[in-house]
């Protein structure tokens, strides 16, 4: 039976006419009923919301107080997990995340929790955001993302009351939670030129993430691991680090992007090569302009000669960045 919180939930987000908050509502109550053994009622309620939603929600801010808003935007995101180019053994262990998630009150049942905490942590555009994608899509929850850096900037002084408020609508609002650019309020508690507004926000995130009893998926991620406080790694489930794609994920990463606008000649290898270095997003943004180069030409296949020169120009900004 649901709790009296997750009825009264439901109703407020009818009488709100907030349809994804309903949505997430009956999805909490389908989880607990699952956890009680009772799946055909689970999988009942489930079915009744996917049917509810017919197409994708637009990317925009969801109902979250008004002084939270532009701070966390929600997206229903279909990243299908073939999507996802990493190493084998980091694929095994988010596997593993959507295994556990899905079968959560198996685990349950005999005192156990699923992974739902994790640390991502990496160079920019190496999948860490797209991870949080593909986990939503393939758990049917909506992806809700906490832009770290703008709660700092913007509310300094009063970022551990924010970060309560969002905690505490995590407990009414189910779905994959990300902690974007989490190194904002992550950095170690002894550096010198940290403040103390920050370590009282650190210690409060501490906090307010042990204590979350939630089914929800919580994501932190982070560009610069090096500055992430030590205290933070065990308060996680797993902790899960990217890299630049090898020559392997390269390849695969090229076939993907470039589907029916590969030719079965085009040289992968020699492309692969080319692009060596180069994070994820930097081949995806090549890729797209080449194919762009393509339809503007009146052409249904990609240059070689084309992507390899647009590949340099990402190399060249990379150098640039680095001066």
């Amino acid at each position: 039976m649901a709790t009296a919180e997750q009825i009264k939930s439901l109703i407020r987000s009818h009488l709100n006419m907030n349809a994804e908050q309903f949505y997430a509502s009956a999805l909490q109550i389908a989880a607990h009923e699952a956890r009680q053994g009772h799946d055909v009622l689970a999988n009942d309620i489930k079915a009744l919301v996917d049917r509810a939603r017919k197409k994708p929600v637009e990317t925009n801010v969801i109902a979250f107080p008004r002084e939270l808003a532009g701070l966390i935007l929600t997206e229903q995101p279909a990243r299908p997990f073939s999507s996802l180019v990493v190493d084998d053994a980091l694929k095994a262990r988010i596997e593993r995340v959507i295994l556990e998630f899905r079968q959560q009150h198996k685990l349950k049942k005999h005192g156990l929790d699923h992974r739902r905490k994790l640390l991502l942590s990496g160079e920019p555009g190496t999948g860490k955001t797209m991870t949080a994608q593909v986990l939503a899509t393939e758990l049917k929850q909506p992806l809700h993302i906490i832009q770290m850096d703008r709660l700092v900037t913007k509310f300094m002084g009063e970022t551990g009351a924010k970060l309560r408020q969002i905690f505490e609508r995590m407990r009414a609002m189910s779905g994959v939670y990300l902690f974007d650019e989490f190194d904002a309020i992550g950095g170690e508690r002894d550096l010198g030129n940290d403040v103390g507004e920050m370590r009282r926000v650190l210690n409060a995130f501490l906090q307010f993430i042990e204590n979350d009893t939630s089914d929800n998926l919580i994501i932190a991620a982070t560009n610069n691991p090096r500055l992430l406080d030590r205290a933070l790694f065990r308060r996680f489930d797993d902790v899960l680090q990217y890299a630049l794609p090898d020559t392997k994920s390269r390849i695969r990463l090229l076939a993907n992007l470039l589907g029916t606008f590969r030719s079965p000649q085009f040289p992968l290898d020699k492309t692969a090569e080319a692009g060596q270095g180069l994070s994820h997003s930097e081949i995806d943004r090549a890729c797209r302009d080449a194919i762009k180069l393509a339809i503007l030409s009146n052409k249904n296949r990609v240059i070689y000669t084309s992507l390899k020169a647009l590949l340099k120009e990402r190399h060249a900004a990379y150098q640039r960045k680095e001066r």
